[in-house]
């Protein structure tokens, strides 16, 4: 049972290696047809995020928002519940964020943790309500989940533009935040903030709550089978609200802590897609936070690698929505490379069997 389990975790790393092997080696083909010097621009794409600390920094900037969503979203969908939500709660939960920290004066220690907590709820809130349509009307979560982030949109563009909405600005934003919601910078010379250590944060809270926790371990039982764990005595209504509040909670404060570390006034006019690469980059850590750091890193190195690579060649950035594309469709094939896995399993097996029989015999 050990090997067959080594094997399994073994499989699910090498299948995510394979999968970025495959895509790096198409996107090296599409920029050897359209770059005139491909080896200078694969160059940059690879090594150009890792050159300057300004583009290191591009890179944990772009990797903070994701670590919040994508958790959120390893929680809800451990519960086998696809709520598509987790982009309204970070889009309203920024909103609700830059209301507090516009509205409000309070002091310069509790005024972003209100903030934030108010994002958090708003938030729990959006990722509720699919939930509970759910559950009272059978509706489909995923279908609903979706519709709402467009409610969220425009409900939070309502509050933007009418009501906290700066006319000196020049544009459509919010007005200024008070400094005392601000969260500052961790280093110099980048804007890395504070969002990057409350993140990290959330990625061990998430790992210990989902697979270590009672509570946690209910969550996944419900998302493998539903029927074992009502017959079991759990409470599967409940749990099953109660984690998709956590995982909307989350992407919630993601949406705060992007708005207080990155902006000096709310600016969205659109949906930011930061919800949709958080299932992206849950899918990639097989639904276990404990992965998301690495995944979420890795997304934000090909993106930033793809700027470089388009700000320093003639290779356009959407390069990289193809190497997305090709890694999640292999990621999520159930069957990419499951002949190899059932032969090691089946080899294993056999060898293991072998062993007893000989120490069997040798007691004999």
């Amino acid at each position: 049972m050990n090997k067959v389990m080594k094997i399994e975790n073994q499989f699910k790393v090498i299948r995510i290696a394979f999968s970025i092997a495959i895509a790096l080696a198409i996107a090296f083909l599409i920029i050897s047809f359209v770059s005139d010097d491909p080896l200078y621009t694969m160059y940059n794409f690879i090594i150009g995020p890792f050159t300057s600390i300004n583009r290191i920094g591009n890179i944990i900037e772009v990797m903070t928002p994701l670590l919040f969503t994508a958790v959120g979203v390893c929680i809800m969908y451990s519960a086998n519940m696809i709520n598509m939500a987790s982009e309204g709660a970070f889009f309203l939960g920024g909103v609700a964020t830059a209301y507090v920290a516009v509205t409000y004066t309070m002091p310069s220690g509790i005024h972003p943790i209100i903030s934030i907590l108010a994002g958090g709820i708003v938030g729990a809130i959006v990722c509720g309500i699919p939930a509970i349509m759910h559950i009272k009307f059978n509706a489909l979560p995923v279908v609903s989940s979706l519709m709402i982030n467009y409610v969220c949109l425009y409900l939070g563009l309502f509050i933007v533009n009418y009501v906290i909405r700066d006319p000196q600005a020049g544009y459509m934003a919010s007005y200024k935040f008070a400094k005392t919601a601000i969260l500052p910078e961790l280093f110099s010379k980048t804007n890395v903030h504070l969002g990057l250590i409350i993140g990290l944060a959330v990625v061990v809270f998430g790992y210990y709550f989902l697979m270590r926790s009672k509570w946690g371990y209910s969550i996944r039982m419900i998302g493998k089978n539903t029927s074992f764990a009502k017959y079991s005595g759990m409470n599967v209504t409940a749990i099953l609200l109660s984690c998709q509040l956590i995982g909307g909670f989350i992407a919630g404060i993601g949406g705060a802590v992007e708005q207080l570390g990155m902006y000096n006034r709310f600016q969205y006019q659109k949906l930011p897609g930061h919800g949709f690469d958080g299932v992206m980059i849950a899918i990639l850590a097989r639904y276990n936070p404990k992965f998301v750091p690495l995944a979420s890193f890795f997304l934000a190195y090909i993106r930033v690698g793809a700027d470089v690579m388009a700000r320093t060649s003639d290779v356009p950035v959407e390069i990289v929505s193809i190497i997305q594309a090709v890694i999640i469709i292999f990621v999520a094939s159930e069957r990419f490379l499951e002949g190899w896995k059932y032969r090691r399993i089946v080899k294993a097996t056999k060898d293991t069997h072998a062993e007893a029989e000989k120490q069997v015999v040798g007691e004999a």
